[in-house]
Order: structure tokens, then C-alpha cells, then sequence
């Protein structure tokens, strides 16, 4: 098992030290859903939803949370995205959402792609929940990383 880097030698929290380490071109990308009611998912699809265009603000707000995500997660390194994307595809039943994010740094920007996607599907619930309360948001995972030490990462 991975050593825990985030824990010091006497077992306290740290913030990993990456001075050290090289700089390399870091992407991740992350997948997740949420599933709803037709009545919802039709709203959201057809941009008659009462709050307005639903998939650009949740895009706009995965966005927005992956250029936050150190101020998120505690032990998290800021990071200069050089690049954030949000897909959001309907289907049937619910709606998938999935960022790639890129970087050129010390560290990988894994966080910053589960953290968009997260955003990004909480958004949806927010601006639909007056059509469906019982969204289920789930499966949010990493599905890929490049670039650093530990090298290439695809989920299999």
C-alpha cells in the first residue's frame, strides 16, 4: 500500500512539500451522474426550466469550483489550470457530467477534475430540485491521469 504523504512522521496533517519535484504537463479527467425524473430531465434538456439555462450554469460553476478547489479541500495545492472542460450529455434517465483538466505543474490535478464534476452535478440538483427532490447524484470517479512520477493512470 501508497505511503500516506499527507501525514507527517508523527501522524499529523501536512501539506505535501513538491518543491522538489519536477514540472510536467498533468491532465485528469472525471466522470459522474445524476439521475432525475423525465419531467426534470426534459426542463433541463428543452431550457424551460425555471431557473433558466440549466447546463450552462452548472458548466460555468464546474468551472468555477476546479479554479477553487484548494479553497475546498484543505490540504489541496492551488494550481494554474491551464485548461477546465465540462461535457454534459442527457440521456434517458439523467445526466452525465465529465471535466478534463490540465495543468503544467508539480503536482497532478485530479482534485480539481472530481471537484468540477461534483460542482458541476450539485448545480443541476440546485437548479432542478423544484421538479424532482429525489435526484440521485453518483458514481463520481476518476477515470484517467498523466503526467507526474507515478505516470500514466487509466481506470480499468
Amino acid at each position: 500500500m501508497a505511503e500516506l504523504t499527507h501525514l507527517d512522521e508523527t501522524g499529523a496533517a501536512r501539506m505535501v512539500d513538491v518543491s522538489g519535484k519536477a514540472m510536467t504537463t498533468r491532465t485528469a479527467v472525471a466522470r459522474g451522474r445524476v439521475t432525475m425524473a423525465a419531467e426534470a430531465l426534459a426542463a433541463i434538456r428543452d431550457g424551460t426550466a425555471a431557473k433558466g439555462d440549466v447546463l450552462a450554469t452548472a458548466r460555468i460553476a464546474g468551472i468555477m469550483a476546479a479554479k477553487r478547489t484548494s479553497d475546498l479541500i484543505p490540504l489541496c495545492h492551488p494550481l494554474p489550470l491551464s485548461s477546465i472542460s465540462i461535457d454534459l450529455a442527457t440521456d434517458e434517465t439523467g445526466i452525465t457530467a465529465t471535466a478534463t483538466a490540465r495543468t503544467d505543474g508539480k503536482t497532478g490535478v485530479e482534485m480539481e477534475a472530481l471537484t468540477a464534476v461534483s460542482v458541476a452535478l450539485l448545480t443541476l440538483y440546485d437548479m432542478a430540485k423544484a421538479l424532482d427532490k429525489a435526484m440521485t447524484i453518483g458514481d463520481i470517479r476518476l477515470l484517467s491521469k498523466t503526467g507526474g512520477k507515478s505516470g500514466d493512470w487509466v481506470r480499468g
